[in-house]
């Protein structure tokens, strides 16, 4: 009998620390799902950066300016080669030949600025203003002026605006096409020669703006160039 109780009292024992090391047994590992490969990003680009903002488009590119017959003339400040200045829009009420040309004292530039000062009685009395515009600075044009003694003045474009105002195509960067407009006196483009003869075009102005003209080596107060109609003959 009391074998036996020691038996059982052996028995309660031993399941019980068996029961103990169950509850002490570590539950098992959760399964991983991440990798443990580090993730690889492009050189010089942070892990964790915030998607790039979409690039807003660029600035369309200033329309060239194309100047038409009825436009209004630019409002522009011109510079002359004596340092002063005129503001386009002051002469309205006056007709005004701006002409573009490539270069002072050049064989083509001479003639053409030739022929306007040859016919200068003409321009004044019709109250025409002339400016010649090349990119050349104050004193190329004032030594142009001089030599060739030119009655009407020339404006200074180096930094090309009255050019680019105008729509003129610039050559190599520095030479402006040979160009003419003629401003009415209500403030607009009256007439555009996109192409100039040098040696024609004081007369092609004058007969643009309304003025005859007589021919080239005809004393003073000889006819204009247009020829005068015929009487009719008496009976």
């Amino acid at each position: 009998m009391h074998d036996k109780w020691i038996h059982c009292f052996i028995a309660v024992i031993v399941s019980g620390a068996t029961a103990c090391q169950k509850d002490a047994e570590p539950a098992a590992p959760a399964s991983v799902t991440q990798s443990a490969k580090p993730v690889e990003t492009p050189a010089g680009t942070p892990a964790a950066a915030a998607p790039a903002a979409p690039s807003s488009a660029s600035a369309p590119a200033a329309a060239v300016t194309d100047l038409k017959v009825g436009d209004p003339a630019p409002a522009l400040t011109l510079t002359l080669q004596d340092g002063k200045t005129v503001e386009l829009a002051s002469l309205k009420g006056k007709q005004v030949a701006v002409y573009f040309y490539p270069k002072d004292d050049t064989p083509g530039c001479t003639v053409e600025a030739q022929g306007i000062r040859d016919q200068w009685e003409a321009f004044q009395k019709a109250g025409i203003q002339v400016f010649g515009v090349s990119m050349q600075d104050a004193a190329s044009h004032t030594a142009f002026i001089e030599k060739h003694k030119l009655p009407f003045n020339l404006v200074v474009d180096a930094d090309k605006k009255v050019t680019t105002a105008f729509g003129v195509p610039v050559r190599g960067g520095e030479f402006a096409s040979r160009q003419t407009f003629l401003i009415g006196a209500d403030g607009k483009i009256k007439q555009i020669w996109r192409e100039v003869t040098p040696a024609e075009h004081a007369k092609q102005l004058l007969d643009a703006a309304g003025v005859s003209v007589a021919p080239p080596g005809a004393p003073p107060g000889a006819p204009s160039s247009t020829p005068a109609k015929p009487k009719p003959k008496a009976g």
